[in-house]
């Protein structure tokens, strides 16, 4: 402790605040590269789940789909045929009802397709733009 003089010329005993060691600034720092990779792995994790979920609602669009152009082609076309037959004939009525099928089908198809598109690639591109900007950072401070 060194001895310093007040205003009043009193002596009073500075503490003197030790500097860390290098030992325990390179543990600190392990400390937080531990945490904040952690943190980013959590980032990663919940990011992917996301995005597998968003590729299972693609997958049952795209199921959904198929199914209603094999049922609506069965259910529908008979019926929709004979009502067209009425002022058609028969096979411009066939047509029109195979058209308008297909024309369903294909928007739940494109609708389906989008949705798988939006969880592809399954990489988990927050978390890893948040590792980036973190490397960034430790770097910017290093180079003070």
């Amino acid at each position: 402790m060194t001895p310093v003089r007040a205003q009043e010329g009193a002596t009073a005993v500075a503490a003197r605040t030790p500097e860390p060691s290098v030992g325990e600034l390179v543990k600190r720092v392990s400390e937080q590269l531990s945490d904040l990779v952690r943190a980013e792995l959590r980032t990663a994790r919940a990011e992917l789940a996301q995005k597998g979920r968003r590729a299972g609602i693609g997958g049952g669009l795209i199921g959904g789909a198929t199914v209603l152009a094999h049922v609506g082609l069965m259910a529908l076309a008979g019926t929709c045929v004979a009502l067209l037959a009425l002022v058609l004939e028969v096979w411009a009525a066939a047509l029109i009802v195979t058209a308008v099928l297909f024309l369903a089908a294909a928007v739940l198809a494109l609708a389906g397709r989008a949705q798988v598109r939006r969880a592809v690639p399954p990489l988990p591109e927050r978390a890893i733009d948040g590792v980036r900007s973190d490397l960034d950072e430790i770097k910017e401070r290093v180079h003070r």
